[in-house]
């Protein structure tokens, strides 16, 4: 709506600048005709005319105001053919320069003086474009390389189960315990598959913008206990504890779907950065319309130029990839967009 408004002040700034242009020229022209005719050789005209021909005299001063008129409307097209046609020559300068915006965003554009408020416009939106155009080959690049990760991470449990699962169909005299043991061991792999599996088909379908918002009363404080059951044994096999502040019932109007996806997502990434054998702090507080929910744990510290980029889609702090605990760099981009998507107004 700013930029309508902005484009039609351009406009009309520029149609109005023609206008005046035009009574100028014309004002200046009619006053030198006006001079020269009835000043400098109006006596001379008259004395040639009335000597030509008589009658075409006696017309002529007769019909004086529309002779006058007709010189004038004569002029005014003369100067506003000019003047229009000096706005065409900037129209083409204009159309010149946004080809070459599209062509070479990085040069600057330069326009004649009459026309810095375009010159302007124009930087503008070639700093506009060239951003843009960062941002989409950057997102790119996180994508492709992401994909390339993703073939690496699925490639790597994937390799544990098929030999744990050879050696069970090898090993015709394995014990019992080592049966279970390797059974184990890739059915855990097999579930990190399937969660990078999960991850990918997340990748996707990721548009979180058009994401439907389903808004009900829910109790978050029992939203939060039930997510921390459900994570009990992700807790238990690094020997982590957790102690949790909060009111006894804490009601909200919100979706309590996508808010345990957002809230899961927290206590997760809590988990898989925490030293093994700590505590995680969770604190939920209330004060009138706004609540306050705090994830807290113990970890490696993340540094700055991590830290600013964490809710950055596809990004993940552990770059060189050296860990399984990793996911696929969405969990908290997603918990960003559902915690702002319940903040808009609908």
């Amino acid at each position: 709506m700013n930029n309508i408004k902005e484009y039609n002040s351009i406009k009309n700034e520029i149609a109005l600048k023609a206008v005046l242009e035009i009574l100028l020229y014309t004002i200046i022209c009619m006053c030198i005709i006006a001079f020269l005719v009835d000043g400098v050789f109006n006596d001379t005209i008259a004395e040639t005319i009335n000597n030509t021909d008589s009658y075409i005299y006696y017309r002529a001063v007769e019909q004086k105001p529309a002779i006058i008129a007709t010189i004038g409307l004569f002029v005014i097209t003369i100067v506003a053919f000019f003047i229009i046609r000096k706005n065409m020559n900037s129209l083409t300068i204009i159309t010149t320069a946004i080809n070459e915006i599209i062509k070479e965003p990085e040069n600057k554009v330069e326009l004649p003086t009459n026309l810095a408020i375009i010159e302007n416009k124009l930087n503008n939106i070639r700093i506009d474009l060239i951003k843009s155009r960062d941002e989409a080959k950057e997102a790119q690049n996180k994508k492709n390389d992401l994909i390339m990760y993703m073939a690496h991470d699925l490639k790597t449990p994937l390799t544990s189960v098929i030999g744990y699962l050879s050696l069970l169909n090898e090993e015709k005299q394995i014990s019992k315990e080592m049966q279970e043991k390797y059974t184990k061991i890739a059915l855990r792999k097999a579930q990190r598959v399937e969660d990078l599996t999960n991850q990918f088909f997340e990748i996707t379908r990721y548009n979180l913008n058009n994401m439907p918002i389903n808004k009900n009363k829910i109790d978050l404080s029992f939203l939060l206990d039930q997510l921390l059951e459900e994570n009990y044994p992700m807790l238990q096999e690094k020997g982590l504890n957790y102690k949790v502040t909060k009111p006894e019932h804490v009601y909200y109007i919100g979706d309590g779907d996508k808010l345990a996806r957002a809230f899961g997502n927290l206590i997760k990434n809590a988990i898989n950065y925490s030293y093994e054998n700590e505590q995680i702090e969770i604190e939920m507080e209330k004060q009138e319309e706004k609540i306050s929910i705090t994830f807290k744990n113990k970890g490696e510290k993340i540094p700055q130029y991590k830290l600013d980029k964490i809710f950055d889609k596809f990004y993940r702090i552990d770059e060189a990839r050296t860990t399984n605990n990793g996911g696929a760099g969405l969990g908290l981009a997603i918990t960003k967009e559902i915690i702002e998507l319940h903040n808009r107004k609908n």
